[in-house]
């Protein structure tokens, strides 16, 4: 059914390697190797190439390596298999830089509001933190119960040490929770697809509908989009990330179009 190209075939192994040691040793890679926070004790630059090749367990190597299955062979075969993978590591790595970039910029109001909170603990900021930052370490509706209570007995001392611990567990854990997936990849190779074969019409499964690619593409990024700037307390994917993988392959696109005339 599919044709598999030498690198698709690759890139399709080491992931799947990967996810299976990480089971068969009942290890986590992603503490390691996966995109921590810029100013995180856990960051190093080689996560930026290394995060792409990790993946949060079946379902999500499932349905980043059916895209790669689908819509790299044919790509390869047009570019050749240099070009190929020259283009997946150039958006892998380029999207996880740009998520980098954004979420440092977005995790230093964090630390101001962390560093406010703890030399000035009280009700009314505790609500406002907790409200705006979100740990799945917590059930937030028992952290807004528990807000409420601290309401009642601000000058109880129990109450805001346990405030401050829960400040703090949630700075902890969102600065030191990495970033992994091969989605950055995967979505600029979907631009690509559509770049280049914008008319070629593929079968959805819900609905079983054809549609074309360049309007498949499209939606995908408008739901991206739409999903970064309505994001909800406990979603937990980067689209951010995705979006960065579209607009880096998009921009490799024009500077190969520019440089060879067309982009093949």
């Amino acid at each position: 059914m599919f044709q598999l190209t030498p690198i698709v075939k690759n890139i399709l192994i080491i992931n799947g390697v990967l996810l299976f040691l990480e089971y068969v040793l009942q290890i986590s890679l992603a503490p390691i190797f996966g995109v921590h926070y810029l100013f995180s004790d856990h960051f190093y630059i080689f996560q930026y190439v290394t995060y792409m090749w990790l993946h949060a367990g079946m379902w999500h190597l499932i349905s980043n390596m059916f895209a790669i299955l689908v819509f790299g062979p044919m790509l390869e075969r047009v570019w050749g298999s240099k070009r190929f993978l020259t283009f997946y590591l150039i958006t892998g790595i380029g999207a996880g830089v740009l998520y980098g970039v954004v979420d440092t910029i977005g995790k230093g109001d964090l630390s101001e509001d962390t560093e406010a909170f703890i030399s000035n603990p009280n009700p009314d900021d505790f609500y406002i933190y907790t409200h705006n930052y979100k740990s799945r370490r917590f059930d937030m509706l028992k952290v807004g119960d528990f807000a409420d209570e601290y309401y009642d007995r601000p000058e109880n001392t129990s109450y805001t040490s346990q405030a401050v611990d829960i400040v703090n567990t949630i700075y902890k854990d969102l600065t030191n929770t990495p970033m992994i997936g091969a989605s950055g990849a995967v979505f600029g190779v979907l631009l690509a697809f559509a770049m280049l074969f914008p008319n070629t019409e593929l079968m959805l499964l819900f609905p079983p509908i054809p549609i074309k690619a360049k309007y498949l593409v499209f939606f995908y990024g408008a739901y991206e989009l739409y999903s970064e700037i309505n994001r909800t307390g406990g979603d937990n994917v980067a689209h951010f990330t995705h979006l960065s993988g579209m607009l880096i392959a998009f921009l490799v696109l024009k500077y190969w179009q520019r440089q060879r005339g067309n982009f093949y």
